[in-house]
């Protein structure tokens, strides 16, 4: 069972990848050129139908697979890349240091990315940088904490304590020790944290947060369905959203899975 949620998850997210891959080099149609067949419904030569300015549904939900993409591995690297080594700093002792990196951390974790979002779109615009921006910050509290409880773990082993017995300074067993170890742990996470930075574009997109109505987003072609007139225009981008949610969340959950033993199907 646990393979084949695994393989449901390869599978959503592999559309989603595939789409915005293709989309890079071809779509059914211009994504931006507004067509004379409003609504039009689901066949040929629109497959998907279109939108309330007769946009072809099929293009921009191509095109909306690349924000998607693009948001969730800038923001999940940004949030792994600020968060982790502060992790490992508070983990392994630095005490004064450390409660003040854990303090600020945790009033970063009561700030969620939608009102960072506003704050960030009221002084620099509204665009797909600043929302990824604001999910990003917002994720760095996950990674500091989760990768502090991990340190904490690693710190307590004996090979750990003859390391720093022989002299070797920290910030070299923080690399050779203390990072290999955590790391299928933030593997876990970075699969989680994306899909969260997925969902979070979409409503940051639906709120008109994120990119500008020129660049096709799963979050605004949501916000501009009109669920009376078209329905399948409200429930094209809505299902691509829980696909590429649940797609990496299947596979978070298989690594999770397949990195401890107590979880592990018996064979």
């Amino acid at each position: 069972m646990k393979r084949f949620t695994v393989a449901v998850g390869l599978i959503c997210a592999g559309l989603v990848i595939l789409a915005g891959l293709v989309s890079l080099v071809w779509t059914p149609f211009d994504p931006a050129q507004i067509g004379e067949q409003r609504y039009a419904p689901l066949g040929w030569p629109h497959l998907l139908g279109t939108d309330h300015l007769g946009m072809d549904t099929a293009s921009r939900l191509m095109v909306g697979a690349q924000t998607t993409i693009f948001v969730g591995i800038i923001a999940v690297a940004l949030a792994a890349l600020i968060g982790v080594p502060f992790g490992i700093f508070v983990g392994m002792g630095h005490r004064i240091t450390g409660e003040i990196v854990a303090r600020a951390s945790d009033i970063l974790y009561a700030l969620p990315a939608l009102l960072l979002a506003i704050l960030l779109a009221a002084a620099r615009g509204a665009s797909v940088t600043t929302a990824t921006i604001a999910i990003g910050i917002a994720t760095i509290p996950v990674f500091q904490r989760m990768a502090r409880a991990a340190t904490l773990t690693v710190m307590s082993q004996d090979y750990i304590l003859a390391a720093c017995v022989s002299g070797t300074p920290k910030w070299l067993i923080a690399l050779r020790h203390v990072l290999p170890n955590i790391a299928p742990l933030l593997g876990v996470q970075a699969a989680a944290s994306f899909s969260m930075a997925i969902l979070a574009e979409a409503g940051l997109s639906y709120l008109g947060l994120s990119a500008p109505p020129t660049t096709p987003t799963w979050g605004r072609m949501l916000r501009d369905a009109n669920l009376y007139a078209a329905p399948a225009q409200a429930v094209i981008p809505g299902v691509a959203i829980a696909l590429a949610v649940l797609g990496f969340n299947l596979i978070g959950d298989g690594v999770r899975d397949y990195l401890d033993p107590r979880l592990r199907e018996v064979r």
